[in-house]
Order: C-alpha cells, then sequence, then structure tokens
C-alpha cells in the first residue's frame, strides 16, 4: 500500500541526504575506453532475442520508434541536397528505422543488420518496404564485424545498438570506410546520463542494505565521447546534439520489464547476477521518493496516480565520409577582413577607441 511505501521512504530518508554527496554512486557509468572488454555480446545477443520472442514484443518499440524517427526526421533535412540509393542500417532491431522511413530520401536498396537472428526477423517488412519502393535485404552479423566492401554504400544509420560496442571506435571505422565518399552517417546511442534516477536509487538502497554498490546500468558515453570518436574515426563534419525523452512508469519494477522487453537489460561483465529482495525494494522506496510524482490520469480526470520518471539521454551523431567538396578550414594567414575594418560594417557597433579601451 501507499503507506507501506512511504514507511520505507522515511526509513532511508536520512541516509539518501547523506549518500548524495558521494561521487561514486552517480558516475559509474561513465565510459572508459581501452582494449578492455566492456560488455558480454553474447549475453547481450541472447537479450535480444529473448525480447523479440516475447508475444507483447511490439509494446516495448516505443523507445526506438521515437529515436528512428527523429533519425528520419535529421535525414530529410540532408537529403534535400543529396541522395542515398543504397542504404545501411546497423544494429536494426526489428526495423524501426524502416517503419518511420515514410519520406524516404532516394533510397533504392536497404540492407538491415542485426546480431540476433530473432530479432531482425521479428515481423515481417517486407509490405512496408514494398509501399516505399524499397529493395530489402536482411543480414545476420556484429555490429563490430560489418561485412561490407569499402566506399559500396551512401548511407549508414544506426538506431540505439552501438552503445553496446565493446570496440566503438573499431565500429566507426568500419562504418566510415564503407561510406562512399561524401556519404553519411547517421546514428544514435544512449548516453550516460540515461536512467539516472534509476542510478541513484540502486546505489543508495545497495549501500544502505549490503555496504557496497554494484553495476545495474550499464556504462554509456558523453556528448564529448561521441564527438571525439567520430573525430578520430575518420569522419568529416561530425556534429553530435542530445535528446532527453522521459517515460514514466508505475513503480521501479514496470520500468526494468520494459528494459527487458526492450532487450536493453544489462549486459556488462561486471554486473551482479542477481539482487537481494530487501534491496530491490529498498531501492523502489527511495525512487518513489526522490522522483515519485502524482499525475492526472487524464486531461478530464480529477483523480490522480503516482509515477516515477525514467530519462532517456539520447545522443545523436552525424558524420561524413571525406570529400574534396566538403568545407574546409582556411590555411593560416589567408584572413581578408581587417579588425580595423569593424567600424564600418553595419553588424557590429564597435569603434576603435572602445577596443583600445579594452585593449
Amino acid at each position: 500500500t501507499q503507506s507501506t511505501w512511504g514507511r520505507w521512504a522515511g526509513k532511508f530518508a536520512p541516509t539518501m541526504f547523506r549518500l548524495t554527496c558521494t561521487r561514486q554512486t552517480v558516475r559509474v557509468n561513465r565510459r572508459c575506453f581501452s582494449n578492455s572488454i566492456v560488455f558480454d555480446r553474447q549475453v547481450k545477443c541472447m537479450q535480444r532475442s529473448q525480447a523479440a520472442r516475447s508475444p507483447h514484443a511490439r509494446d516495448f518499440d516505443y523507445l526506438k520508434d521515437e529515436v528512428a524517427d527523429h533519425i528520419v526526421s535529421r535525414l530529410e533535412l540532408i537529403s534535400s541536397n543529396y541522395s542515398f540509393p543504397i542504404a545501411v542500417d546497423v544494429g536494426c532491431g526489428s526495423g524501426h528505422f524502416l517503419r518511420q522511413l515514410c519520406v524516404h530520401p532516394g533510397i533504392e536498396r536497404l540492407t538491415i543488420c542485426d546480431s540476433s537472428k530473432e530479432m531482425l526477423y521479428r515481423d515481417d517488412l517486407s509490405q512496408i518496404a514494398k509501399d516505399a519502393g524499397i529493395e530489402l535485404e536482411r543480414l545476420v552479423c556484429d555490429e563490430e564485424a560489418l561485412p561490407f566492401e569499402p566506399a559500396s554504400v551512401d548511407l549508414v544509420v544506426s538506431c540505439l545498438s552501438l552503445h553496446w560496442c565493446n570496440n566503438i571506435l573499431g565500429t566507426l571505422s568500419q562504418i566510415r570506410k564503407i561510406l562512399k565518399p561524401n556519404g553519411v552517417f547517421v546514428g544514435a546511442v544512449l548516453g550516460a546520463d540515461t536512467l539516472h534516477e534509476l542510478r541513484v536509487a540502486m546505489a543508495l538502497a545497495e549501500q544502505e542494505r549490503e555496504g557496497g554498490v554494484g553495476i545495474h546500468v550499464s556504462p554509456m558515453l558523453t556528448p564529448p565521447d561521441v564527438g571525439n570518436l567520430l573525430s578520430q574515426a575518420g569522419f568529416n563534419i561530425p556534429t553530435v546534439d542530445i535528446d532527453r525523452i522521459t517515460y514514466h512508469y508505475s513503480d521501479m519494477f514496470v520500468l526494468m520489464r520494459h528494459l527487458q522487453g526492450m532487450g536493453e537489460n544489462n549486459a556488462s561483465i561486471h554486473r551482479r547476477q542477481y539482487c537481494k529482495l530487501p534491496t530491490l525494494v529498498a531501492a523502489n522506496a527511495v525512487y518513489d521518493h526522490m522522483f515519485g510524482t502524482n499525475v492526472a490520469e487524464d486531461d478530464q480526470s480529477d483523480n490522480h496516480v503516482r509515477v516515477v520518471p525514467a530519462t532517456f539521454e539520447i545522443i545523436h551523431m552525424i558524420g561524413w565520409g571525406p570529400h574534396d567538396s566538403q568545407q574546409k578550414p582556411l590555411s593560416r594567414g589567408s584572413a581578408t577582413f581587417s579588425l580595423k575594418d569593424i567600424d564600418n560594417s553595419n553588424m557590429f557597433e564597435v569603434t576603435e577607441t572602445s577596443l583600445n579601451k579594452k585593449q
């Protein structure tokens, strides 16, 4: 009952305010780039296959469908000046990108690939591709070993898949190599602030109940990481932006069931294999106490229900294959405009006297 959760929250309130000052409880999910193995790729494939076999799998596609819609929106802005006849969807899942591709940018052939065969063939996409006039090909392959010829693809997209790669720099380098000159890569990954509410609640509950903190949310990327990786992989004109999407659930356990249904449950090699029931109950109480809120059941109802938020940070990235026609920075010393001419510009009302005063 609500009173029971209130007693749990009251019991843990002193602990919560004491532990929120400990930095290790809030930054445990930062990716560290090295040659070490971070994720168990076989476990992640099994999780995705298990999610695909669920009879209610389509009910958990809402996050990836929304992110795929955002990718298509960015692609439509690019496609006004470019066409991409040959495209590849890396880590396609059940075809989220294809389903959102209502106005396709001249795509004639689309290859969708995923490491999970069950997820790849979960839905019948042939009619959707036929209606869009796209030749569809499915391919089971690992995102870290793409079987495409160099300079053979005009467009590569990826919707919430690459954050599970151990060698993400190697994967981005492969994507850059298979792109034709002036080809484009448009992708999205989960960022480091994803599920920060769940991470904090679990950390506080574990510290209180067990005297330590385990890894329950996989380490993820930050926006500066993504920009650096695109540059290191050899992309030109790298662009990074962030979306934050918040969904509400009745409690922490419903959120966990949805993450499992998405195939986005933890696959870190250092993850805890189990969690004690008292710790989970305490974490649910902490989650509700710190982040829970009352919302109306609908727009015309005065009844309110208790819900908890879950925030997903989506990092969008765009990178171009090198080409001579792309913009390049001018060489040092090639400027043709002098700072002394700023006085005569209508854009800036700055006089030489004011500049001297500042100096």
